[in-house]
């Protein structure tokens, strides 16, 4: 594992984990904790970089600047949207294939995973596209996540005010539709992160003229990100068709 920063911030770094052999793409890892600075990369996303590395991808566990004060905080909007696309973008720097990008990410993750495929159309920059997204139990309507009060409030915490239709450059569900395919992967008795956050991006997904796919699986909030669960082989199962 070797780690690589993308800005001065302590925040501002990936783990770059490499397969033996040649790696099959780049999955990038963006970990969840609905934006709050207590909820780490080291914790939530490396034990899935281990996975994929394992399964011959490299994978990029990205870290970035989150809500809250202190070790970890100083995030918000626009700064966590800034750390994403600079840390996605930065793996043109580092010696890795990018022809084949695919973001996965859980929770708040899976929003910034998702958001990440459309960021060059709202104002960042795009040098690194993203080729495909698994967005794992992920936030993916800002506005309905604000009003049904996911996190304690952590939209609202995120932008700054009530989510609203003046926020679609941070909102998946307002920027369809995407012109790369996503794998929604959420479990039904999801308790963190209601299923029909996953229902409602496909269908409007799919209405819109995207490709976006519903993958339900059994278990909790947290079992898309357990290594050992069947939710992960069949998310493994998804990037077998792509790379």
């Amino acid at each position: 594992m070797n780690r690589h920063t993308y800005g001065e911030d302590p925040s501002q770094y990936g783990d770059l984990l490499l397969p033996d052999g040649t790696p099959r793409g780049v999955v990038v890892v963006v970990h969840g904790g609905f934006w709050k600075s207590e909820y780490d990369a080291d914790s939530l996303g490396l034990p899935l970089a281990e996975a994929l590395a394992a399964a011959g991808w490299a994978a990029w566990n990205l870290e970035y600047r989150r809500v809250g004060t202190g070790p970890g905080g100083g995030g918000g909007a626009p700064r966590t949207f800034d750390d994403v696309a600079a840390g996605i973008d930065h793996l043109a720097r580092l010696d890795v294939d990018t022809s084949t990008v695919v973001t996965l990410g859980h929770s708040a993750g899976g929003h910034l995973a998702t958001w990440a495929a459309a960021r060059g159309r709202h104002g960042w920059a795009e040098q690194v596209p993203v080729t495909h997204v698994v967005s794992q139990a992920g936030v993916l309507d800002l506005r309905a996540a604000d009003r049904d009060g996911l996190g304690g409030g952590a939209v609202a915490q995120l932008l700054g005010h009530p989510a609203t239709t003046a926020d679609a450059r941070f909102d998946p569900a307002q920027q369809l539709p995407l012109d790369v395919p996503v794998w929604c992967v959420h479990a039904r008795a999801d308790a963190n992160v209601p299923f029909s956050q996953s229902v409602d991006y496909v269908e409007r997904a799919t209405a819109a003229g995207a490709e976006a796919t519903l993958v339900e699986v059994d278990g909790d909030h947290f079992t898309v990100i357990d290594p050992g669960s069947e939710a992960w082989t069949r998310q493994l199962a998804i990037l077998d068709t792509i790379g």
